[in-house]
């Protein structure tokens, strides 16, 4: 056969660097998050949901055929942080973590995350973000160093 397929979706989860909450603004958000797709689409890793709150995001997409995880969440974290940076310049000091969570999703739970995703500001009024990693972490048989995780 040749043409090559792939279908993987993948869930990320990054944070602002120690987790500052530079996205409070809800619009300035909302912004972000677009922009974050915009990336995705023009690295071949269509989004299916973004979201998340001041201190973190949560994104689903499908990982491109040509493209290795590390290169896409380097370009993703690095052109997402020099536009926010020019949109507002009062976050002149914007970093994303230099670490992330990427978790394998299968197809039959693309709904279900997507509705976790877009539930994240309920989610976060009863569970904190270092929380809601480590219980990913747990899910998807990660063990993690706390010493190093937390930048």
């Amino acid at each position: 056969m040749p043409q090559s397929l792939a279908q993987i979706y993948v869930h990320l989860v990054f944070s602002t660097k120690n987790r500052q909450p530079f996205l409070k603004d809800n619009a300035f958000r909302e912004r972000v998050h677009a922009y974050l797709v915009g990336i995705c689409d023009n690295l071949d890793c269509p989004s299916l949901k973004i979201g998340g709150v001041e201190d973190h995001v949560h994104l689903l997409c499908r990982l491109g055929r040509c493209l290795q995880l590390q290169d896409f969440l380097r370009d993703l974290k690095r052109d997402s942080s020099k536009w926010i940076k020019q949109q507002k310049p009062t976050l002149a000091q914007f970093h994303w973590q230099s670490g992330y969570g990427a978790f394998s999703i299968s197809p039959s739970h693309v709904k279900a995350l997507t509705r976790y995703i877009e539930d994240q500001e309920d989610h976060h009024r009863r569970e904190s973000y270092q929380d809601e990693f480590r219980r990913l972490c747990k899910k998807y048989g990660l063990s993690i160093d706390e010493r190093y995780v937390w930048d």
